[in-house]
Protein backbone atom coordinates (compact mmCIF):
# COMPACT_ATOMS: atom_id res chain seq x y z
CA UNK A 1 0.00 0.00 0.00
CA UNK A 2 1.57 3.57 -0.66
CA UNK A 3 1.98 5.73 1.97
CA UNK A 4 0.57 8.50 2.47
CA UNK A 5 3.76 10.26 3.88
CA UNK A 6 7.23 9.64 3.42
CA UNK A 7 9.67 12.32 4.95
CA UNK A 8 8.39 13.36 8.28
CA UNK A 9 10.18 16.00 9.96
CA UNK A 10 10.54 16.81 14.03
CA UNK A 11 10.51 20.34 15.72
CA UNK A 12 10.79 20.56 19.60
CA UNK A 13 11.04 23.34 21.96
CA UNK A 14 14.38 24.85 21.82
CA UNK A 15 16.41 24.46 24.27
CA UNK A 16 14.56 22.19 26.11
CA UNK A 17 16.50 19.00 27.29
CA UNK A 18 12.71 17.86 28.43
CA UNK A 19 11.95 16.58 24.81
CA UNK A 20 15.07 14.46 24.40
CA UNK A 21 13.87 11.43 25.50
CA UNK A 22 10.57 11.47 23.59
CA UNK A 23 12.28 12.80 20.95
CA UNK A 24 14.80 10.04 20.80
CA UNK A 25 12.01 7.45 20.83
CA UNK A 26 10.27 9.03 18.09
CA UNK A 27 12.89 9.39 16.06
CA UNK A 28 14.09 5.73 16.51
CA UNK A 29 10.53 4.55 15.85
CA UNK A 30 9.66 6.13 12.86
CA UNK A 31 13.32 5.01 11.66
CA UNK A 32 12.53 1.66 11.83
CA UNK A 33 9.20 2.01 9.99
CA UNK A 34 11.37 3.19 7.10
CA UNK A 35 10.15 6.75 7.11
CA UNK A 36 13.05 9.70 5.94
CA UNK A 37 13.14 11.61 9.51
CA UNK A 38 14.68 15.17 9.35
CA UNK A 39 15.06 17.31 12.64
CA UNK A 40 14.94 20.75 13.12
CA UNK A 41 18.57 21.96 13.75
CA UNK A 42 18.02 23.18 17.01
CA UNK A 43 16.32 19.78 18.54
CA UNK A 44 18.62 17.40 16.91
CA UNK A 45 21.11 17.58 19.15
CA UNK A 46 18.51 16.39 22.13
CA UNK A 47 18.69 12.88 19.95
CA UNK A 48 20.35 10.16 21.78
CA UNK A 49 22.10 7.15 20.40
CA UNK A 50 21.17 7.75 16.42
CA UNK A 51 21.88 9.52 13.71
CA UNK A 52 19.36 11.79 12.13
CA UNK A 53 19.12 13.94 9.55
CA UNK A 54 18.77 17.81 10.32
CA UNK A 55 18.28 21.11 8.66
CA UNK A 56 17.13 24.80 9.29
CA UNK A 57 13.72 25.24 11.03
CA UNK A 58 12.84 27.52 7.80
CA UNK A 59 13.71 24.61 5.60
CA UNK A 60 11.61 21.76 7.71
CA UNK A 61 7.78 22.14 5.88
CA UNK A 62 9.88 22.02 1.95
CA UNK A 63 11.76 19.24 3.29
CA UNK A 64 9.22 17.15 4.52
CA UNK A 65 5.17 15.89 3.51
CA UNK A 66 4.26 15.77 7.25
CA UNK A 67 5.85 17.96 10.62
CA UNK A 68 5.60 16.66 14.03
CA UNK A 69 5.62 19.77 16.71
CA UNK A 70 7.17 18.07 20.36
CA UNK A 71 6.33 20.82 23.49
CA UNK A 72 3.52 23.27 24.31
CA UNK A 73 1.44 25.40 22.08
CA UNK A 74 4.30 27.27 21.47
CA UNK A 75 6.00 25.16 19.93
CA UNK A 76 3.12 24.17 17.81
CA UNK A 77 2.72 27.98 17.29
CA UNK A 78 5.63 28.36 16.58
CA UNK A 79 5.96 25.73 13.55
CA UNK A 80 2.92 26.12 12.12
CA UNK A 81 3.91 29.79 11.08
CA UNK A 82 7.14 28.51 9.41
CA UNK A 83 5.43 25.83 7.39
CA UNK A 84 2.00 27.00 6.70
CA UNK A 85 3.35 28.63 2.87
CA UNK A 86 4.47 25.15 2.48
CA UNK A 87 1.01 22.86 2.85
CA UNK A 88 2.53 20.62 5.31
CA UNK A 89 -0.19 19.27 7.89
CA UNK A 90 1.09 19.60 11.06
CA UNK A 91 0.36 17.16 14.51
CA UNK A 92 0.99 18.05 17.80
CA UNK A 93 2.63 16.36 20.56
CA UNK A 94 1.69 17.52 24.09
CA UNK A 95 5.00 18.06 26.11
CA UNK A 96 3.85 21.72 28.37
CA UNK A 97 1.13 22.41 30.32
CA UNK A 98 -2.42 23.25 29.24
CA UNK A 99 -2.10 22.12 25.40
CA UNK A 100 -4.90 23.21 23.13
CA UNK A 101 -3.49 22.64 20.14
CA UNK A 102 -1.19 19.84 21.39
CA UNK A 103 -3.46 16.64 21.57
CA UNK A 104 -1.48 13.47 21.69
CA UNK A 105 0.17 12.35 24.93
CA UNK A 106 3.60 11.68 24.95
CA UNK A 107 2.45 8.09 26.55
CA UNK A 108 0.00 7.33 23.73
CA UNK A 109 2.67 8.52 20.85
CA UNK A 110 3.88 5.55 19.16
CA UNK A 111 0.74 3.81 19.31
CA UNK A 112 -1.40 6.64 18.14
CA UNK A 113 0.86 8.19 15.59
CA UNK A 114 1.10 4.59 13.68
CA UNK A 115 -2.83 4.62 13.27
CA UNK A 116 -2.17 8.46 11.79
CA UNK A 117 0.25 7.80 9.88
CA UNK A 118 -2.01 4.97 8.45
CA UNK A 119 -4.46 7.07 7.51
CA UNK A 120 -6.89 6.84 10.58
CA UNK A 121 -6.67 10.82 11.35
CA UNK A 122 -9.02 13.67 11.11
CA UNK A 123 -8.31 16.71 9.53
CA UNK A 124 -8.70 20.52 10.17
CA UNK A 125 -7.67 23.78 9.20
CA UNK A 126 -6.97 26.78 11.12
CA UNK A 127 -6.08 30.25 9.39
CA UNK A 128 -3.50 32.64 10.49
CA UNK A 129 -3.52 36.25 10.80
CA UNK A 130 -1.31 38.83 8.93
CA UNK A 131 -0.31 42.10 10.93
CA UNK A 132 1.12 44.99 8.71
CA UNK A 133 3.06 48.23 10.69
CA UNK A 134 2.75 51.38 8.55
CA UNK A 135 4.35 53.89 8.31
CA UNK A 136 4.32 56.88 6.11
CA UNK A 137 2.41 55.03 3.22
CA UNK A 138 4.80 52.36 4.13
CA UNK A 139 5.05 48.80 5.52
CA UNK A 140 7.77 48.80 7.77
CA UNK A 141 7.09 45.37 9.42
CA UNK A 142 4.68 42.31 8.54
CA UNK A 143 4.30 39.64 11.24
CA UNK A 144 2.03 36.26 11.11
CA UNK A 145 0.03 35.00 14.50
CA UNK A 146 -1.85 31.79 14.80
CA UNK A 147 -3.44 32.69 18.00
CA UNK A 148 -3.47 36.72 18.10
CA UNK A 149 -2.08 39.86 16.74
CA UNK A 150 -2.52 42.58 20.58
CA UNK A 151 -2.03 45.86 20.81
CA UNK A 152 -1.13 47.36 23.96
CA UNK A 153 0.82 50.17 25.45
CA UNK A 154 4.31 50.20 26.38
CA UNK A 155 6.29 51.95 29.02
CA UNK A 156 3.83 54.16 29.87
CA UNK A 157 1.16 54.27 32.97
CA UNK A 158 -1.10 56.03 30.71
CA UNK A 159 -3.52 54.39 28.46
CA UNK A 160 -3.61 54.52 24.63
CA UNK A 161 -6.38 55.92 22.48
CA UNK A 162 -7.09 53.81 19.77
CA UNK A 163 -9.58 53.88 16.84
CA UNK A 164 -10.88 50.93 15.15
CA UNK A 165 -12.07 50.44 11.81
CA UNK A 166 -13.86 47.67 10.07
CA UNK A 167 -13.11 47.12 5.82
CA UNK A 168 -12.38 50.86 6.32
CA UNK A 169 -16.03 51.86 8.14
CA UNK A 170 -15.27 53.17 11.77
CA UNK A 171 -16.27 50.95 14.74
CA UNK A 172 -14.99 52.83 17.79
CA UNK A 173 -12.63 54.57 19.96
CA UNK A 174 -11.85 53.61 23.12
CA UNK A 175 -9.07 54.81 25.85
CA UNK A 176 -7.69 51.42 27.63
CA UNK A 177 -4.39 49.40 27.92
CA UNK A 178 -4.66 47.69 24.32
CA UNK A 179 -6.64 45.90 22.03
CA UNK A 180 -6.52 41.86 20.93
CA UNK A 181 -7.72 40.31 17.68
CA UNK A 182 -8.02 36.59 17.90
CA UNK A 183 -8.65 33.68 15.65
CA UNK A 184 -11.39 30.42 16.82
CA UNK A 185 -7.49 29.17 17.44
CA UNK A 186 -6.68 31.98 20.41
CA UNK A 187 -10.53 32.49 21.37
CA UNK A 188 -8.99 30.15 23.72
CA UNK A 189 -5.66 31.81 24.99
CA UNK A 190 -4.73 35.68 25.84
CA UNK A 191 -8.31 36.78 24.48
CA UNK A 192 -10.01 34.30 27.22
CA UNK A 193 -7.88 35.86 29.78
CA UNK A 194 -9.30 39.22 29.15
CA UNK A 195 -12.76 37.90 28.74
CA UNK A 196 -13.08 37.09 25.58
CA UNK A 197 -15.68 34.49 24.12
CA UNK A 198 -14.46 31.05 23.12
CA UNK A 199 -15.05 30.48 19.18
CA UNK A 200 -15.73 27.10 17.57
CA UNK A 201 -12.17 26.29 15.72
CA UNK A 202 -14.17 25.98 12.55
CA UNK A 203 -16.46 29.43 12.52
CA UNK A 204 -15.00 31.90 10.25
CA UNK A 205 -14.83 34.73 12.56
CA UNK A 206 -12.17 36.96 15.07
CA UNK A 207 -13.63 38.59 18.13
CA UNK A 208 -12.23 41.90 19.08
CA UNK A 209 -11.03 42.24 22.87
CA UNK A 210 -10.26 45.66 24.54
CA UNK A 211 -7.72 45.27 27.24
CA UNK A 212 -8.89 47.30 30.52
CA UNK A 213 -10.98 49.71 28.53
CA UNK A 214 -12.29 53.06 30.26
CA UNK A 215 -16.11 52.64 29.30
CA UNK A 216 -17.37 49.74 30.61
CA UNK A 217 -19.87 48.88 28.06
CA UNK A 218 -17.28 48.51 25.79
CA UNK A 219 -17.61 45.05 24.82
CA UNK A 220 -15.80 42.10 22.97
CA UNK A 221 -17.59 41.99 19.54
CA UNK A 222 -17.14 38.94 16.82
CA UNK A 223 -16.89 39.87 13.06
CA UNK A 224 -16.87 38.11 10.02
CA UNK A 225 -13.02 36.34 9.33
CA UNK A 226 -12.42 38.59 5.66
CA UNK A 227 -12.97 41.71 7.29
CA UNK A 228 -9.65 43.93 7.26
CA UNK A 229 -9.07 45.73 10.47
CA UNK A 230 -7.50 48.61 10.90
CA UNK A 231 -5.95 50.13 14.25
CA UNK A 232 -5.02 53.55 14.80
CA UNK A 233 -3.97 55.99 17.78
CA UNK A 234 -5.94 59.12 18.04
CA UNK A 235 -3.64 60.84 20.99
CA UNK A 236 -1.58 63.83 20.99
CA UNK A 237 1.14 63.07 23.36
CA UNK A 238 4.06 60.78 21.40
CA UNK A 239 3.87 57.52 23.41
CA UNK A 240 4.76 54.47 22.02
CA UNK A 241 3.21 51.06 21.83
CA UNK A 242 3.88 47.66 21.70
CA UNK A 243 2.18 44.94 19.10
CA UNK A 244 2.43 41.13 19.85
CA UNK A 245 1.92 38.88 17.27
CA UNK A 246 1.11 35.41 19.06
CA UNK A 247 4.78 35.58 21.61
CA UNK A 248 6.61 37.65 18.97
CA UNK A 249 7.28 41.83 19.71
CA UNK A 250 7.14 44.20 17.35
CA UNK A 251 7.88 47.41 20.15
CA UNK A 252 8.42 50.92 19.65
CA UNK A 253 5.67 51.34 16.91
CA UNK A 254 4.62 55.02 16.87
CA UNK A 255 0.86 56.79 17.62
CA UNK A 256 1.04 58.03 14.08
CA UNK A 257 1.71 53.92 12.49
CA UNK A 258 -1.67 52.58 11.60
CA UNK A 259 -1.67 48.56 12.09
CA UNK A 260 -3.82 46.62 9.36
CA UNK A 261 -4.66 43.29 10.32
CA UNK A 262 -6.33 40.67 7.87
CA UNK A 263 -6.44 36.98 7.61
CA UNK A 264 -4.01 35.18 5.72
CA UNK A 265 -5.03 33.14 2.59
CA UNK A 266 -3.80 29.99 3.27
CA UNK A 267 -4.80 27.87 6.33
CA UNK A 268 -2.43 25.87 8.53
CA UNK A 269 -3.63 21.93 8.34
CA UNK A 270 -3.78 20.24 11.73
CA UNK A 271 -4.09 16.29 11.68
CA UNK A 272 -5.90 15.16 14.65
CA UNK A 273 -6.24 11.30 15.88
CA UNK A 274 -9.58 10.06 15.25
CA UNK A 275 -12.12 10.63 17.93
CA UNK A 276 -10.74 14.30 18.58
CA UNK A 277 -13.21 16.14 20.46
CA UNK A 278 -13.04 19.93 20.47
CA UNK A 279 -15.90 20.03 23.84
CA UNK A 280 -13.96 17.42 25.59
CA UNK A 281 -10.87 19.17 25.52
CA UNK A 282 -12.70 22.38 26.81
CA UNK A 283 -14.04 20.27 29.72
CA UNK A 284 -10.34 18.61 30.81
CA UNK A 285 -8.25 21.94 30.35
CA UNK A 286 -11.11 24.59 31.91
CA UNK A 287 -11.74 22.34 34.41
CA UNK A 288 -15.66 22.35 33.45
CA UNK A 289 -17.97 19.82 35.47
CA UNK A 290 -19.04 16.73 33.54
Amino acid sequence: MQRLFNTIGIIGKPSDPIIADTLTRLCAYLIVQDYRVVVALDSARFVHSIEVEKCAVAELGKQCDLVIALGGDGTFLAAARVIVADNVPLIGVNLGRLGFLVDISPDALLETLAQMLDGHYREEQRYLLRAKIIRDEQIIHEETAVNEVAIHRWITPSMIEIITKIDGVFLNSQRSDGVIIATPTGSTAYSLSAGGPILYPSLPALVLVPLNPHTLTNRPIVIHDDAEIEISFCQNKQINALVTCDHIEIPDVLISDKILIKKEPVPIRILHPNGHDFFEILRNKLNWSY
